[in-house]
């Protein structure tokens, strides 16, 4: 699976678990030898990280003797590296999001032909609710493969006579994610030759598919395994809440705009609609990031109903000040640009909030902030605050790093983060008063989203455990 949190070894997982260090170690000088012996003088080039991590992931998966390998594809499906298995078990595509929209395309029907690039004839495929197009889209290149396309039924007609079923993801969306996973893992159960767990009908190849409803794939009796699985199932930085005392991380890897909605619906419910502290105030931040060729303006106005105390912005990098962890660091864009785009998303959510001022009764009184602060050597610390023509409701702050960023939040707070510098860390109005009411609030709430690069770097420093 692809892309990692915090370290690389998580993308090659046996039994759930990451391989070891040793492993990693090993088979990785193992293939890079082989194809540095092998690779054709003309084209002398190795082949690129993800690329090479495919590669290193099957030859891992046949020398381990692994019994199934579940292969997430890296962008897209047709063109995607991991597009040569030739026979796979089964196929399945989860609910179509615009991204990657330079490789993709920029449509959901372009993006639903290349998904589509994974099915393979006589290979039965699953896919979720898509909107009617895009379903048209795969059921179009499902009849030109000839592979059998189902739809799979909702998680409710699993629940019909039984008590509803647990999941361990949090987010309503994840009830389809769940109805996908049982269909995928029965066709594996079959092909051990399980009974009992419902027959699909089969679909003759004179039938077309096209202009007609996609079957629709049987609810079946679940086993308790299945039930169990739904219910342990954990996966970092998706709906994942981390209490840490008055300080609560609400961490997802969100970054399109139907998973930002997605997001959005489940803070509202994990956090705002819980009991504001009956000691003092609660405060609420922002932080954020995007990457890539994303429309950050359209995913932030989706997060401005959430009534942000603070929105802080920084680069996926965790520490400006030491060296950075190579598994999170990426060589392709430079920290001026990264900070560049800091500076833009800053001034997209300041425009948002000024557009919003005098529609929503909610929003605190003004604050006035002005001029862009430079970075003093001595300070050691960075905190850039947009000239403001008109007075701001929201204070949005740019940091250097996440390091930086999560201890401002944090305010010495969190015991897993140090506290920030006292001697004039923070010299403007904005940062000076927002740390003095991140101090003092009973409950302070920070969301972290846009990006699974930011969140991997978040829970390094949040959970240090993970880095082991």
């Amino acid at each position: 699976s692809s892309p990692h949190l915090v370290q690389v070894r998580e993308r090659i997982r046996i039994n759930g678990q990451p391989i070891s260090k040793d492993l990693f170690n090993k088979y990785f000088w193992l293939v890079y030898n082989r194809l540095e012996e092998t690779k054709d003088p003309a084209h002398a080039s190795m082949p690129a990280y993800f690329r090479f991590l495919t590669i290193m992931a099957f030859h891992v998966f046949l020398q381990e003797k692994v019994d199934l390998a579940v292969v997430e594809v890296g962008i897209g499906g047709t063109y995607d590296c991991t597009n040569i298995i030739r026979a796979p078990v089964v196929c399945g595509v989860s609910s179509l999001g615009i991204d990657h929209t330079s490789i993709l395309g920029d449509t959901m029907e372009k993006i639903a032909w290349q998904k589509g690039g994974i099915f393979k004839p006589g290979v039965p495929a699953f896919t979720v609710a898509q909107p009617e197009r895009p379903l048209e889209v795969l059921r179009e290149r499902a009849q030109e493969r000839k592979c059998p396309l189902y739809l799979c039924p909702e998680l409710d007609d699993f629940e019909e006579g039984c008590r509803p079923l647990e999941l361990g993801l949090a987010g309503a969306h994840q009830r389809s994610n769940a109805a996908l996973a049982l269909q995928l893992a029965r066709m594996w159960l079959l092909r051990r030759g399980c009974q009992g767990l419902g027959e699909l009908k089969e679909v003759p190849p004179s039938t077309e598919l096209l202009g007609r409803p996609v079957p629709l794939a049987p609810a079946f009796q679940l086993t308790d395994a299945m039930i169990q699985g739904l219910r342990d199932t954990e996966w970092l930085g998706r709906t994942q809440v981390l209490s840490h005392g008055p300080v609560t991380w609400y961490l997802d890897g969100a970054h399109t705009t139907s998973s930002i909605q997605a997001c959005v619906r489940w803070f509202r419910q994990a956090a705002l609609n819980q009991d504001k502290p009956h000691d003092g105030s609660e405060v609420r931040v922002l932080l954020f990031n995007a990457t890539g060729d994303r429309d950050t303006a359209a995913l932030l106005k989706l997060l401005v109903p959430c009534h942000f105390d603070y929105a802080v912005f920084c680069p996926n990098i965790t520490e400006v000040s030491v060296a950075n962890n190579a598994d999170q660091q990426n060589f392709n864009v430079t920290l001026e640009n990264a900070l560049t785009r800091c500076l833009e998303n800053q001034r997209t959510w300041t425009r948002l909030l000024e557009e919003k001022v005098g529609q929503d009764p909610w929003l605190p009184s003004p604050l006035r902030v002005g001029g862009l602060l430079q970075p003093a050597p001595a300070r050691g610390s960075l905190l850039l605050v947009p000239p403001a023509p008109r007075p701001l409701n929201s204070p949005a702050l740019v940091f250097p790093c996440l390091a930086q960023a999560l201890r401002w939040v944090a305010q010495g707070r969190d015991p897993h983060l140090a506290a920030p510098a006292a001697s004039g860390a923070h010299p403007h109005p904005a940062a000076s008063s927002g740390a003095v009411l991140l101090r003092e609030a009973a409950a302070v709430r920070v969301l972290v989203t846009g990006s699974l690069h930011l969140v991997g770097g978040a829970l390094r420093l949040l959970v240090p455990a993970l880095s082991q």
